[in-house]
């Protein structure tokens, strides 16, 4: 009978996947998001202290929201009742909310209720959990990757904290797939696995954050494999590739392929080059790379290799950083597509960046900054007309086209010129329009 049911284990194990047998219990055991539940962090007290309400997690597919929340259960030892917001409907909620109340009501035991994906209940079954929510009947945890300020109803976000998850870095997915490897009783020690830096490597980068990807990328390669004769299995590169169905690419978001990537990026939207500009977009996207870290160089560029010349570049760059945070992957590719495709074929001024360095220059070459002159200094307070501040500025909205004869710079510089646009695009009409103010300027 022992044996028997030694078998019978044996049997649930290997059924059951290897990334929920790997899920942490603890926070000492939690991998990521130290943003939430590093020593000190509010999250961190809020658990340790038992004194969690309502929440939703909002964050990536494989960041930890499922196990955070069962982690919070088992730290402050409550019940922890799951739906899946997928197939569940409001008879499996009043199902699990009437349990919850006996337990209370009976033994004093508070619940978790976790509700996966909370973003796919309807405005009805969101309103049929708020008077349970209220009441402190159930404590909501929901976890969503959508943007709750979009998918889920007013009445609940209020009654809960909003917690956003980070993708996992290359390093705490490292970290999960070694633990596994490592692990006899939970992981795949037992099968003596040999992995090639290369392949743990390549499941690392294709993980992109997911943690549920890389351990079922590991698991599907060990099983890929065959035992030695001494029971050891060797997953090299090629096994990998074969898992995942996708061949190594040649980028390491770590090191210095990172770097020569985004240099290569930037240069071809800076030389015009849609097509190569896009094809590094690609690259860097298949290659793991933080959304955040494309999305800044995509701004950098248009500001600093477009600037005037075109300004919408900068005004749809900005917004395509914006709809990374919204969107996630794989749907921001599009918008950084569009993005990127408009700042290469704008029409090109670096006038900005000059001009600022310029005057950084200045500031720097001379190790002081000069006083402001007392006309443009501030009188809106009672004794700057007793100093003089103020006195003698002209408002230019009083005078003919909005423009007036006046000194603004320091007198020590006065005459310098920083902006000198180059004439491409849009910095032609201001080129044209500087040149008249500054002839009025110079004007006797």
């Amino acid at each position: 009978m022992d044996l028997f049911n030694g078998e019978l284990e044996d049997i649930k194990g290997k059924m059951t996947p290897l990334a929920d047998r790997m899920r942490p219990s603890t926070l000492k055991d939690f991998v990521g998001q130290q943003h939430l539940i590093g020593e000190g962090k509010p999250l961190r007290k809020l658990i340790e202290r038992d004194s969690v309400g309502s929440i939703i997690f909002w964050g990536p597919p494989g960041s930890g929201k499922t196990t955070l929340a069962r982690v919070i259960a088992n730290t402050t030892k409550r019940r922890f009742e799951e739906l899946s917001a997928v197939n569940a409907g409001v008879a499996d909620l009043r199902s699990a909310i009437n349990i919850a109340q006996m337990e209370l009501q009976v033994k004093k035991i508070r619940t978790i209720l976790f509700i996966d994906e909370v973003h796919r209940f309807n405005k009805a079954q969101q309103d049929a959990v708020l008077p349970f929510v209220e009441k402190g009947i159930v404590t909501l945890i929901g976890s969503t990757t959508e943007n709750p300020s979009f998918e889920v109803i007013p009445a609940l976000r209020s009654r809960c904290q909003i917690f956003r998850l980070e993708y996992l870095s290359y390093e705490d997915i490292e970290s999960i797939l070694r633990r596994t490897i490592n692990d006899r009783e939970k992981g795949l020690d037992k099968y003596k696995l040999n992995i090639e830096p290369d392949a743990l490597h390549n499941i690392t980068i294709q993980a992109n954050g997911d943690a549920r990807f890389a351990l079922n990328a590991l698991e599907a390669a060990t099983f890929s494999s065959e035992p030695d004769s001494g029971g050891k299995r060797k997953i090299d590169i090629k096994i990998v590739e074969d898992v995942l169905q996708r061949a190594s690419l040649l980028y390491d978001k770590m090191g210095s392929e990172h770097y020569d990537h985004a240099s290569a990026f930037q240069k071809s939207m800076r030389g015009s080059d849609p097509d190569a500009s896009i094809y590094y977009l690609a690259k860097m996207i298949a290659g793991g790379e933080d959304p955040r870290f494309i999305a800044r160089r995509l701004i950098v560029t248009a500001s600093e290799d477009v600037g005037n010349a075109d300004p919408m570049a900068l005004v749809l760059s900005v917004s395509a950083a914006d709809a990374v945070e919204k969107l996630g992957w794989p749907e921001a590719r599009i918008p950084l597509a569009q993005a990127v495709i408009y700042v290469a074929i704008a029409p090109k001024s670096n006038s900005s960046i000059i001009t600022i360095d310029k005057a950084l220059h200045d500031i720097e070459r001379d190790g002081k900054s000069y006083p402001v002159p007392n006309h443009l200094k501030d009188s809106h307070y009672r004794d700057a007309v007793k100093y003089g501040f103020g006195k003698g500025y002209k408002y230019p909205h009083e005078f003919p086209e909005h423009h007036v004869k006046q000194d603004y710079l320091p007198d020590k510089l006065k005459g310098r010129i920083y902006y000198e646009p180059d004439g491409q695009g849009k910095e032609a009409e201001i080129k044209e329009r500087l040149e008249k103010i500054r002839q009025k300027r110079n004007d006797k």
